[in-house]
């Protein structure tokens, strides 16, 4: 048997990849798929995995390749793609390397459009009352848009044939291309930054979805939304609808469209001068008719015709009050004064002086009563005292030795009540009436005793 030569593992798996990077067919593919297990890498590059009904692959789209990209790939979104297929030598398996790719089945700028209408909506931006209202009178136009284009020459022209009492600035912008978006947002910063314009129309002319696209970045969206100023959005033409109409205050189907929602129309403004002067001429006018007939009839009033009568009326209805007033104050004036007697009788009768005589005669009967009581309760306590020594005395031992008896003790001073208690030589103590006698027990004996 001849030796045979072995392969290391990764020797082998170089040799794969170079027939993989070798073969033509493998390079520039178009696949169809749907995207699964998608991750998008801190770095930007993106990671999942083609699938169809019977297979899959893995795909790798790194960041240099995805960053012109217009929407955000999904999980189950359908994909087409352009790549190049090659081996990934540290875990050996074969994938497909992304250069392009599109949605399928839909256009790559729509969806885009559609991912970031989504979001801003759902962030709030498209709200009707988050805009803001747009003055009625501005006195200030600003305009961003090309400086070249048609746009500018139909807002121009209609703003001055409308309202040419109004100032006009024309904030240049790029609407087209790659820096078209950066452009815009810088305009409309420093419109801002002004701080004296009164409203901005920001949009060009028809064109394209690809032209009209600088309207539809976030950046654009966002600043619009920002602006401190009321912005008209005028892009396209009127079937035309960006995020940029969406985040505007208000959409304007055309640009020129967009000048006439701006600002009234200075003819309508005279028709409406002209209206009101008539409305108040009339108005001026009935009112002085109105006022004259009225002094009219104040001159023809009896006041006027006859002063004098009306001022003897009035002399008399004088006189008349004045007796009433009279008679009036003579009642209240007694009445108050039958109160106050009655109030001066009441306060007498609780004057504080004979309150106080009566409380120091009650005080004086109460403390004879317990002066009484006292007595009565000490003689009763000093009989039932008395009673008690008597029965006492009764009772007392003392007594019963007056008669010839005595008490026995031993010296630890108990009571010898039998002759159990003592023995001969004991010392006992024999308490008297009048005395005791300190003995010694010479002999014991105990007799029967009959119970």
């Amino acid at each position: 048997m001849s030796e045979q030569r072995y392969l290391t593992v990764n020797a082998l798996t170089k040799y794969i990849k170079r027939k993989f990077d070798a073969d033509p067919h493998l390079q520039g593919v178009f696949v169809r798929g749907e995207i699964s297990n998608y991750k998008q890498h801190s770095s930007g590059h993106m990671y999942f995995t083609l699938k169809d009904e019977k297979a899959r692959i893995l795909a790798v789209m790194f960041s240099s390749n995805n960053r012109s990209m217009k929407f955000s790939p999904e999980n189950g979104m359908k994909v087409l793609i352009k790549g190049d297929i090659s081996l990934f030598e540290p875990s050996g398996q074969y994938q497909i390397y992304i250069k392009e790719m599109q949605p399928d089945g839909i256009g790559e700028l729509f969806l885009a459009f559609e991912q970031l209408k989504k979001k801003l909506e759902d962030e709030g931006l498209f709200l009707q009352s988050a805009k803001k209202r747009l003055p009625p009178f501005p006195k200030r136009i600003g305009i961003i848009t090309s400086p070249t284009g048609a746009a500018i020459r139909d807002i121009l022209t209609t703003l001055k044939r409308r309202y040419p009492i109004a100032d006009i600035l024309v904030l240049p912008a790029l609407v087209q291309g790659g820096q078209a978006a950066p452009s815009i947002v810088k305009s409309i910063e420093k419109a801002n930054e002004l701080n004296h314009i009164d409203v901005l129309i920001v949009g060009r002319g028809g064109g394209s979805i690809e032209e009209l696209w600088p309207f539809n970045e976030e950046i654009v969206a966002r600043a619009i939304s920002s602006s401190n100023i009321p912005i008209i959005s005028a892009v396209g033409h009127e079937t035309d609808f960006t995020i940029a109409d969406f985040v505007a205050d208000l959409r304007a189907p055309t640009p020129t469209g967009a000048a006439e929602l701006a600002v009234p129309h200075i003819e309508e403004l005279h028709e409406r001068i002209l209206e009101r002067k008539a409305r108040l001429l009339r108005a001026m006018r009935e009112k002085l008719s109105f006022q004259r007939a009225r002094i009219e009839r104040i001159q023809r009033s009896y006041a006027f015709r006859y002063p004098k009568r009306l001022y003897e009326q009035k002399l008399e209805q004088v006189d008349r009050l004045t007796d009433r007033l009279t008679k009036g104050t003579r009642s209240y004036t007694s009445q108050k004064s039958d109160n106050l007697d009655l109030l001066l009788k009441r306060l007498n009768r609780n004057h504080p002086k004979q309150l106080l005589d009566k409380e120091k005669e009650t005080f004086s009967r109460t403390q004879k009563r317990l002066i009484r009581a006292t007595i009565r309760i000490h003689q009763q306590k000093q009989q039932q005292f008395t009673n008690v020594i008597t029965t006492l005395d009764a009772l007392s031992p003392l007594k019963i030795m007056d008669r010839g008896y005595s008490l026995v003790y031993t010296t630890e001073q108990q009571l010898i009540k039998k002759v159990e208690q003592v023995k001969p030589n004991d010392l006992i103590n024999i308490q008297l009436s009048n005395g005791k006698i300190d003995c010694q027990v010479i002999n014991v004996e105990s007799s029967d005793k009959i119970d």
